[in-house]
């Protein structure tokens, strides 16, 4: 009787255990028996150290702006702009001063100089347009003359010349003490016309000319 009832009470005990250690945790789990481990710890529940963060990668730092190439155009106005001729109007008689110089008596050859007077570039464009005292007509044209873009350009003071050719006294002709000088325009613009004094001026009828505006004395002289 004592053997039976020992038995019962090591079996309840026994079950007693069980049910303790497969019942509800604190927080109404089931405990397994197992443990999750923390976060940042390894299996064996040593702490993990955090990664390093890696260097950025070369290819990943932007890249410089490149300087402009020698071939990109400037920026702001082009230097065609600054040096178009465009505004250099053909000189008048309102622009320049006249003389007349002789140069050869027995042909009575004068040369003929403007100077720039005004304070902007202008063209002597062709042939000055020439008139002998009281005689009727002008002084024929000698020589071909540049188009008006290839015309002879006079900054201010800058001076232009030509020949003008009255002719050998051959008894055709007449004498005069003046000539009349207008410019050469392209246009119906009104002139003032600018007179020099030639004393002794023969002109022949079949022999007077005058050549183009040029840069220098001599070329004027010798066309």
């Amino acid at each position: 009787m004592s053997t039976v009832r020992t038995a019962a009470v090591v079996l309840a005990a026994v079950s007693a255990f069980a049910l303790s250690a497969c019942g509800p945790s604190e927080d109404g789990a089931a405990d397994t028996g197992s443990t999750t481990p923390p976060a940042g710890a390894t299996a064996s529940g040593t702490p993990s150290t955090p990664a390093a963060p890696k260097a950025p990668s070369a290819s990943s730092t932007p890249p410089a702006p490149s300087a402009p190439s020698a071939s990109s155009p400037a920026s702001g106005p082009s230097a065609s702009a600054t040096d178009a001729d465009y505004d250099v109007f053909p000189c008048s008689t309102y622009d320049v001063t006249f003389t007349a110089h002789l140069a050869e008596p027995t042909t009575s050859s004068y040369l003929l100089k403007i100077t720039n007077k005004s304070g902007k570039a202008c063209r002597a464009l062709g042939h000055p347009v020439v008139t002998f005292g009281d005689l009727d007509g002008q002084a024929t044209q000698r020589g071909e003359a540049p188009g008006i873009e290839d015309a002879l350009r006079l900054g201010p003071g800058e001076s232009a010349y030509a020949g003008l050719l009255g002719g050998a006294h051959d008894g055709t002709g007449k004498t005069v003490d003046s000539i009349a000088l207008t410019m050469d325009t392209e246009s119906d613009l009104e002139q003032k016309p600018l007179t020099a004094s030639t004393p002794g001026l023969y002109v022949s009828p079949t022999a007077n000319s005058v050549t183009p505006w040029v840069d220098n004395a001599e070329d004027a002289l010798s066309l």
